[in-house]
């Protein structure tokens, strides 16, 4: 058989332009172009290899020029759709930032990003509008303070997620902050992970707050009955055009050996992953083909050169935890996760953000996979104080469902893929829902996306919806979605995860998106059985009450 680019199996040889790419330069190299010779010489003086290929080691890709609709997106080649500026994306791994970083990245939004800031499901901090020649003076503001913009995107290991919470949540038995440092101290911008055949995705928490089940690697926490607290190792999740969640590897971690095995796993990756195929190259296809048991084996005696402790399944809650509201730390002061509408945030208001945070006693705020974020170490006595601040400056700690549950990725408007708005739509939608469906009392996840991709994890939301171009009324191609329907991940008890139902020929055009959810939801709140979920009632649902 034909091989499949497996550099453990003598496939040495660059298979594609993203291969050679990489392998006529360590893409980290770029940085010192960026600072000696491209800040000075501007856009145009930027070798096309670098462009649109190492510049995202750093962080970097062009964004989108204004004005070229969605029809074309596929049509056009990426110098015609790129403009002469820069999404920049911040890592924040464990989504936890200080005073001085909040105010450092407020300050670069405004003095160099246009305002722009969103909050990803990544917990990052995502730029738009930057100038290749002021890089040099963001990298050094962003370091001054601790943060980076390092292998933030690329085939190499993107931002760790990690619980909002750690540290102070009440159910918390191990903080697993010490391990993702670790990890980011050893091998974030190491020459020895910096090039594997796609991105690499990880999870490390002890709650059920992340989405665990769908990263290539996740360490999620859980009680050994012989050996206490550690963690459970899941391997092989991700979503795009093939789907996949997670698989158990069965074993427990503690937590001083979890950056040594996530080492181990990530060096499969690099040597047994699938670089022939660039649509193949995810390590979900090898875990898929192996199967785990193999999986562990090499883990076992080709990486770790010992056996790890068999282990149990993690304890899920009874409920989703999405730490939106007021609630209680271990320690006796308190945090406040507020909702931002589909994650869109400014320099202005993380700025007006810092300050309500100091007046309230605190010096920390955190992110959370859900686009959402926390202001953490709240005296007991100025919560209410703090809830009205934040409501005060967009960001609201008492959300409607449907602010609570809608997540957008950055769209038509900035990036090169997409072929339909997002975040406007997410705007407008929860405008519409807020309005017609006040005292809606049920919790529905809407994540919208721009392509098929699946950045804002489309096919795990109660309603998924995929941007693409569909007929409409006229005629005519219009911005419009492929919906999804019931799909989830195992965030609590009762919880199946799944990709949900794709019914044929289910679409909506964009226009007549908020319409469409409202009646989705209108004939939930007729349907549903005591305590049934919209999932649970979507798999068991006629067809007519789903369109």
């Amino acid at each position: 058989p034909r091989g499949e680019g497996q550099w453990a199996l003598g496939h040495r040889e660059p298979l594609n332009p993203n291969e050679r790419n990489k392998k006529d330069d360590n893409p980290l190299n770029v940085r010192a172009r960026i600072e000696n010779i491209y800040a000075h010489g501007g856009f145009a003086s930027i070798d096309p290899s670098d462009l649109r290929g190492r510049f995202r080691w750093w962080g970097l890709y062009t964004q989108r020029k204004a004005g070229i609709d969605g029809g074309r997106t596929a049509v056009l080649e990426p110098h015609e759709l790129e403009d002469e500026y820069f999404m920049l994306r911040v890592r924040i791994d464990g989504g936890q930032l200080t005073l001085a970083q909040l105010r450092v990245v407020a300050d670069i939004s405004q003095r160099y990003a246009r305002d722009t800031a969103d909050i990803t499901d990544r917990q990052n901090i995502q730029y738009h509008w930057i100038r290749v020649e002021d890089m040099p003076e963001i990298w050094r503001r962003l370091e001054s303070v601790g943060l980076q913009t390092t292998e933030a995107c690329g085939d190499c290991p993107r931002i760790v997620l990690g619980s909002p919470v750690a540290g102070v949540a009440e159910g918390e038995v191990v903080d697993p902050t010490p391990a993702i440092d670790e990890i980011v101290r050893r091998y974030v911008g190491n020459p020895e992970f910096s090039n594997l055949p796609r991105k690499f995705k990880t999870s490390i928490s002890w709650l059920v707050d992340t989405p665990y089940e769908v990263n290539d690697i996740s360490f999620l926490g859980v009680e050994h009955p012989d050996h206490g607290p550690g963690f459970d190792l899941w391997v092989g999740g991700g979503l795009s055009t093939n789907p996949m969640l997670a698989q158990r590897l069965g074993v427990w971690v503690p937590l001083a050996e979890v950056p040594d095995v996530w080492a181990g796993v990530v060096g499969i990756f690099r040597d047994y992953g699938y670089r022939r195929l660039r649509h193949r190259a995810r390590l979900k296809f090898l875990v898929a083909d192996w199967g785990v048991a193999k999986f562990r084996e090499v883990l076992e005696k080709e990486y770790l050169g010992r056996a790890l402790l068999d282990g149990p399944p993690p304890a899920l809650p009874e409920k989703p935890v999405d730490h939106i509201g007021v609630h209680a730390q271990r320690d006796g002061r308190y945090y406040v996760g507020a909702a931002p509408v589909v994650g869109r945030v400014s320099g202005t208001q993380l700025a007006q953000l810092a300050d309500v945070v100091e007046a309230h006693g605190s010096g920390r705020v955190a992110l959370t996979p859900y686009q959402k974020l926390l202001v953490l170490d709240v005296p007991a006595d100025r919560t209410d104080s703090l809830v009205g601040a934040l409501r005060g400056i967009g960001l609201e700690a008492f959300p409607s469902a449907w602010r609570r549950g809608t997540m957008a990725c950055t769209g038509i408007e900035y990036c090169k893929l997409a072929i339909v708005e997002t975040k406007a739509r997410g705007e407008e939608v929860v405008a519409r829902l807020e309005e017609q469906l006040r005292g809606f009392d049920a919790d529905i996840s809407i994540h919208i996306n721009g392509c098929p991709n699946a950045c804002a994890r489309t096919q795990t939301a109660d309603i998924g919806l995929k941007g693409q171009l569909v007929v409409g009324p006229d005629g005519r191609q219009v911005e419009g979605f492929q919906v999804h329907l019931g799909g989830g991940l195992g965030m609590a008890q009762g919880q199946n995860a799944g990709f949900g139902r794709k019914l044929r020929g289910l679409k909506t055009t964009a226009d007549e998106l908020p319409g469409y959810v409202e009646r989705l939801a209108r004939h939930y709140l007729a349907g549903r059985t005591e305590g049934e979920t919209f999932a649970q009632w979507v798999h068991r649902a006629d067809e007519e009450e789903l369109r």
